[in-house]
């Protein structure tokens, strides 16, 4: 099967997957993370293909999101080796999606491995950042912001999303998240003025 058509196929799999998300990991996060790795993997030279296949598929079996992630990640698997995946492939994008995670702090060994987890992290911060992070809030229903708890959606700037910049591979992605950055500490500021 061409790669288009097995890219396809993906989407549509990813599509039936997360369509009804709430939390800001729904299939636009999947595709904008897709498309922000094929782009670093051109820039940067790692492999176009299992990049984007990776990035649409990196957030399947995860915890926060899949009852039964060891469910969820054979299944994926049964799909992508119905698709014409190989063996070597599926690993491949196994070892990639196990990497991802800011969460589990882990540093990917392959160039493919980086870029994927460059493109989540370029989801996170920025406008868009912002926007997952209250929606994922308020899904879980944790507050927007309280001053005596550390609980809240305003803390997960400084938990996670400012540190991302600082945490980046390629320079491609280090270069888009200066602005990105940039804007989040400009809506800190200004909410706390609000506040």
């Amino acid at each position: 099967m061409e790669a288009a058509l097995q890219l396809a196929k993906i989407k549509a799999y990813v599509f039936s997957c997360f369509t009804d998300d709430p939390t800001g990991h729904d299939y636009y996060h999947m595709e904008r993370v897709a498309r922000m790795a094929r782009m670093i993997a051109n820039k940067e030279g790692a492999e176009p293909f299992i990049c984007e296949a990776a990035a649409w598929l990196h957030d399947i079996g995860d915890e926060k999101l899949f009852h039964d992630s060891i469910k969820s990640l054979n299944e994926m698997d049964a799909f992508l080796h119905s698709i014409d995946f190989t063996k070597s492939d599926i690993k491949e994008i196994r070892q990639i999606m196990r990497n991802v995670s800011f969460r589990k702090g882990r540093i990917p060994t392959t160039m493919e491995g980086k870029v994927v987890q460059d493109a989540d992290r370029l989801d996170a911060i920025g406008a868009i950042g912002i926007a997952r992070t209250f929606a994922y809030g308020g899904a879980k229903g944790q507050p927007i912001f309280h001053e005596t708890s550390k609980h809240t959606s305003i803390q997960h700037f400084y938990d996670k999303l400012l540190k991302l910049k600082g945490l980046l591979h390629t320079e491609t992605a280090q270069e888009i998240a200066n602005e990105r950055h940039q804007f989040m500490e400009r809506y800190l500021e200004q909410f706390y003025n609000e506040w």
